[in-house]
């Protein structure tokens, strides 16, 4: 009986007796019972959009909030905590940072310290999301978590360069998997029609910590001098500490994949299993990633797009969050308006990122939505450009930059993850991404120098140029992704590959068709 396996025409999965021993799947349940013919008449049977049988105790719109409440606001909070600590540098160099350890005025040594936080963010991506398969997410992510909030705190205590440096590096070890891990985690839990909301809620945590940031650094603005710390000290101090607070707390919390979830009943993750399977293909979710499969990623062309799309917004992106308040300064504000005045755009950003989330899950596409920000960011920098005489209107290109650049971001990374199938695919794919995006931040680091001050004609100038070729780059995917479909639609539907076969190909399968 243990060699029993039941194949079912058209199903994305197969499954053994042995499994239904084991307990991978429910003896009483069949999520595939909705794709095969009705029996005598009865059709009490209720299924989703993709034929998948939901559990009798469950509904589908039920369980996605069930999923919701247990992964998005977790993983949400955890990278807000990570960008905030990753970014506050800005907001403690409007309270003295470069004085007070004696920065060279003039000099490039604040960008070089912004810089060498992204050399082990970016050599460590797809290393970390490996271990991320291998330990567990509520286990790696928590420990990593911990370490940056304890650097930050570090970053705190600092008395010259060196130490600045040093921290800023280990801060970016840190922090290396905390977006490529969270947006493969995401991507194991929704289908691709319900994934841009809950990806955009969770990239736009990146503008809740900037407005969080703004205020919080307002707010220990008045700490200055108390117990003998400056108040840039005090933003490191603090915020470092509540991060490693939180830390403890979500080990006990944060997701782990799908078929490890305790607090999902049987049904419900043989169902989700099923659902995922049929939506983006057969995960692997039970092998080990290999050299071979990290290598095998690389053949696809389409996965060096996906870098480009990203990277083309990191540099933007990273301007922005690094240097806003600096430039919000140049407009004549004082210390405590700066702080205040960066807010407002990342509020704003925020809203804007989820309209058109809401509208790219609506109707289900993805690639027009990459464009209409982009084009957003691009009339910000113009504004910018040409226009030094008005602070109200350079203001108002701030905005403009913040919501182009931050909507169209999570779009992106949410259309090149969700189209990659299966859990190896994904973990390598996404960690690539995000991995060589970033690569983009330090050119950012040094597109904004002092000697360009107020003006920076040269950084608007270096972020249109490399958001034009986001977008070139959103437009060649595009390209690509359609022509493969209409590829495979006309290819034979049987070319003899077994369910094991289809499995390791991910969507590089003949039944897979990537989502526009």
């Amino acid at each position: 009986m243990g060699g029993l396996r039941r194949n079912i025409d058209s199903s994305p999965d197969s499954y053994t007796e042995k499994d239904i021993e084991s307990g991978t799947h429910s003896s009483h349940y069949d999520p595939y019972a909705g794709q095969r013919p009705i029996k005598n008449g009865s059709d009490d049977v209720s299924t989703d959009e993709l034929d998948v049988v939901c559990p009798a105790s469950t509904t589908d719109r039920r369980l996605a909030a069930k999923i919701d409440l247990h992964v998005i606001p977790i993983l949400s909070i955890m990278y807000l905590l990570a960008f905030l600590d990753r970014t506050n540098i800005a907001n403690a160099a409007v309270y003295g940072l470069t004085t007070d350890l004696k920065l060279a005025a003039g000099s490039t040594q604040y960008n070089t310290a912004l810089t060498i936080f992204f050399v082990p963010y970016i050599l460590f991506e797809i290393p970390s999301n490996v271990l991320l398969k291998k330990l567990r997410p509520h286990v790696w992510l928590s420990a990593c978590m911990f370490v940056f909030g304890l650097v930050t705190v570090c970053q705190g205590l600092v008395k010259g360069y060196s130490g600045l440096l040093a921290t800023r590096f280990f801060l970016g070890l840190a922090e290396t998997s905390m977006f490529p891990g969270s947006f493969y985690l995401i991507g194991m839990w929704y289908k691709r029609a319900q994934a841009q909301k809950r990806y955009s809620f969770f990239f736009s945590s990146t503008t809740l910590a900037g407005a969080f940031g703004g205020l919080l650094a307002a707010a220990i603005g008045k700490m200055n001098g108390m117990r003998g710390y400056l108040a840039w000290r005090w933003i490191f101090i603090l915020e470092g500490t509540l991060t490693c607070v939180v830390a403890i707390i979500f080990y006990f919390v944060i997701p782990d994949f799908p078929e490890d979830a305790k607090w999902l009943t049987e049904d419900e993750r043989a169902y989700i299993k099923a659902r995922l399977a049929q939506d983006q293909g057969r995960s692997a979710a039970e092998r080990q990633i290999t050299a071979k499969d990290v290598g095998n990623v690389f053949k696809d062309f389409k996965v060096f797009l996906g870098g480009l799309m990203y990277f083309g917004l990191i540099v933007p992106a990273y301007g922005y969050a690094f240097f806003a308040p600096g430039i919000i300064k140049s407009y004549h504000y004082s210390t405590i308006e700066t702080q205040l005045r960066s807010v407002p755009p990342w509020a704003v950003a925020f809203g804007f990122a989820m309209l058109v989330a809401y509208f790219s899950d609506k109707v289900k596409h993805r690639f027009l939505f990459t464009l209409l920000p982009i084009s957003v960011s691009i009339s910000g920098f113009a504004i910018l450009l040409s226009v030094h005489d008005n602070r109200n209107i350079e203001y108002a290109g701030l905005f403009l930059v913040a919501m182009g650049t931050y909507a169209a971001m999570p779009v992106i990374v949410c259309w090149f993850t969700m189209n990659l199938g299966g859990h190896h695919r994904r973990s390598v794919g996404t960690a690539w991404q995000v991995g060589f995006g970033n690569i983009g931040g330090i050119i950012a680091t040094y597109a904004f120098v002092a000697k360009d001050a107020p003006e920076y004609k040269r950084g608007y100038g270096i972020c249109v140029g490399f958001v034009c070729l986001s977008a070139v780059s959103c437009v060649a995917y595009w390209v690509s992704c359609a022509w493969q479909n209409r590829k495979r639609d006309r290819m034979p539907r049987d070319l003899g590959l077994t369910e094991y076969e289809k499995t390791e190909k991910g969507d590089l399968s003949p039944d897979y068709r990537y989502q526009l």
